[in-house]
């Protein structure tokens, strides 16, 4: 076998490859006489039929079926000999096929690219410390019972918080419109679901009233032809219902898995799970920061197939979140993706190269304490344990994603860490998104629509 190496940028290549005439021939002829052995024609006993016979039947299939197989064998060999680590699939390109000469081709594929990581000393990381006070815990337990909440009919006349059933029809100049009609539409006072001024005129209706709501649509408004338009509203109210909370009683507390102790149990649970969402929410932050330095300290040229393997991954989770399991990843344009997509390849090969430079590693005691740490938050944590501990897909995965605590340890160590004190509420705030991946989740969520 020859082969011939080409660089034609940082990442591709171009290899072309010659297999000797004679190994394609005895394949050939090896595939045709364990066919001649089998295949049954008319005028021929089986396993007698002539090799010219077969030759002339079944020999152009067997060779473009043979030609296929040793591109990929030789492809696969000259990987080998060449050292290469391709990143995706080749494409083929056939050069000299004919029977009785050598089979040459080309193959064109990307290979990983070098990455260099910069000076590490130089990424500064705001790292937030938070206190919980009693306040917090009381605010989480009135948010739990507004969860627990249930609705009641209500006679009294509608308020702020209010859920309403309603049916309504829109109509603009005098004519209905798409999508401005429904029956049995629940709305939620407050809730700002429908254009200014809708949920405000359903203040004060009772069931059974009537009324008619004179608005006018934003000049924003996500539809070209309603922008700006005046609209009226006719509304029947069929439902008034008003929310009800649940007592702070043993009953309430069981719902969260303290069943012993009462309250002060309740809001030692309570705390515990705050405490842990805000550790969660601040190790998440570091990451994002780490993540964002690291992609400026090192430039190299992104495979392309990797970045469209990534946006593949990414426009069928996008179309099971806002199309509900009814659309198509494909209906999808990859474009909205792309950005995304290489910040996340090349993160990826960023981290690899670290954990490359440095010998870091996943310990044993590392991926548990992980798991424990995601056990705890659940009724059953033992359970969880070993469900995660006796599954090696789901191990693997746990795996992975120590491995990244663990880059990202490393950085933050050797990286300027600025501590910042900050409340509960500001702690669990996830960090800003950037404005592009901000518009490309919109962009996303209105394709799906």
């Amino acid at each position: 076998m020859q082969v011939s190496l080409e660089s034609t940028s940082s990442i591709e290549r171009r290899m072309t490859i010659g297999v000797p005439a004679t190994q394609v021939n005895s394949e050939v002829e090896k595939r045709l006489r364990k066919t001649a052995r089998t295949v049954r024609m008319n005028g021929f006993r089986p396993g007698k039929v002539p090799m010219s016979v077969v030759k002339k039947r079944y020999g152009e299939g067997v060779r473009q079926e043979v030609i296929g197989e040793m591109m990929r064998d030789a492809y696969v060999e000259a990987l080998q000999k060449e050292d290469l680590n391709p990143a995706g699939y080749p494409k083929f390109e056939p050069k000299k096929i004919e029977d009785g000469e050598d089979l040459e081709f080309i193959a064109t594929f990307e290979i990983y690219p070098e990455v260099a990581i910069g000076d590490l000393s130089s990424i500064s990381v705001e790292k937030e410390d938070f206190e919980i006070v009693d306040a917090d815990v009381d605010s989480m337990i009135e948010k739990l019972r507004q969860q627990s909440s249930v609705w009641k009919d209500s006679e009294d006349a509608a308020a702020e918080g209010d859920r309403l059933t309603i049916d309504f029809k829109g109509m603009v100049d005098g004519e209905a419109f798409e999508g401005g009609s429904a029956q049995n539409a629940q709305i939620v006072i407050g809730s700002k679901r429908m254009i200014p001024g809708f949920e405000d005129g359903l203040v004060g209706l009772k069931a059974g009233d009537e009324k008619t709501l004179d608005l006018t649509f934003p000049e924003d408004y996500h539809a070209e032809n309603l922008k700006g338009k005046p609209a009226q509203f006719e509304v029947k109210v069929s439902k008034v219902e008003r929310s009800e909370l649940p007592e702070i009683n043993d009953e309430f507390f069981a719902q969260y898995g303290v069943q012993e102790g009462g309250e002060e149990a309740f809001k030692v649970e309570i705390r515990k799970n705050m405490e842990r969402e805000a550790k969660f929410a601040i190790a998440n932050k570091v990451k994002q920061q780490v993540v964002d330095q690291l992609l400026g300290l090192s430039e190299f040229e992104v495979p392309s197939a990797l970045v469209d393997s990534e946006v593949n991954r990414m426009r069928e989770d996008a179309a099971q979140r806002f199309g509900g399991g009814q659309m198509k990843a494909s209906q999808l344009p990859a474009e909205l993706f792309k950005d995304q997509a290489v910040k996340r390849v090349k993160t990826g090969l960023i981290f690899a190269q670290v954990v490359k430079d440095n010998n870091l590693e996943a310990t044993e005691e590392q991926i548990e304490a992980k798991i424990r740490e995601l056990a705890s938050s659940y009724q059953e944590p033992e359970q969880v344990v070993s469900w995660y501990m006796s599954n090696p897909e789901q191990k693997a995965q746990m795996q992975s994603v120590v491995l990244e605590d663990v880059v990202v340890d490393f950085v933050a160590d050797k990286a300027k860490i600025e501590t910042k004190s900050v409340s509960y509420e500001d702690a669990v705030k996830p960090r800003t998104a950037s404005a592009a991946e901000a518009d490309q989740a919109e962009d996303a969520e209105q394709s799906a629509e």
